[in-house]
């Protein structure tokens, strides 16, 4: 093992016992493929699940084994976005505060544990509080030294990317100001959830 290997080795293995520290269950991946397969075998069949707005869970192929159809559980996400009535609308986004699990991804991740996620609106932070089960995926780049970096990294250069993403997509604007910022700091023990970051290395999403 080379100088350069043992450098990063170290400093993984420095973010996973800092993340478990603060109840985060944490491990590592090679690819995106690979981080498709753990998710699949994580979530259970007949699961209820919600998924956060994520380009990273496009990218590992989540989405789209999803819209196979090819599997048992039941996306609420899914018929959120189907639902017309504003009545049975409502009462399928208290559903998802309540789902089994909740998947996503972070912006940041502080070498000492922190988690920093940012949103538009706040929806998609409420399951990420409140399922048994929360399951984030992110690539490796979004790993920085300090709590401050990691806001300093959703501020200056996440929410600049997003919008300049929406822009290309949609001719309009996306998230061009936070509206929730979620530092997570620590999961109870005694809240007995699953909280698990699976690190790709990979670069995926922003």
């Amino acid at each position: 093992m080379d100088g350069e290997t043992e450098v990063v080795k170290d400093r993984f293995d420095t973010v996973v016992s800092s993340l478990m520290s603060r109840g985060i269950s944490a491990e590592f991946v090679g690819n995106r493929h690979e981080a498709l397969r753990r998710v699949v075998d994580l979530v259970p069949e007949g699961a209820t699940l919600v998924t956060a707005a994520s380009v990273t869970l496009h990218e590992i192929g989540f989405i789209d084994e999803l819209k196979s159809g090819k599997h048992s559980w039941r996306n609420i996400s899914a018929e959120i976005r189907a639902e017309n009535d504003p009545e049975k609308r409502s009462l399928l986004r208290k559903q998802s505060v309540l789902a089994d699990y909740s998947l996503g991804s972070v912006n940041a991740i502080a070498e000492t544990g922190e988690v920093v996620i940012a949103s538009g609106s706040g929806s998609q932070l409420s399951p990420f509080l409140s399922s048994r089960n929360v399951i984030w995926i992110a690539g490796t780049q979004k790993i920085v030294p300090t709590l401050e970096s990691a806001v300093r990294r959703v501020r200056e250069y996440c929410v600049p990317k997003v919008e300049e993403a929406g822009m290309r997509f949609s001719g309009r604007s996306g998230m061009g100001t936070i509206g929730k910022l979620l530092i997570f700091e620590n999961e109870a023990a005694h809240l007995k959830r699953n909280v698990r970051l699976i690190l790709v290395d990979e670069v995926l999403g922003y």
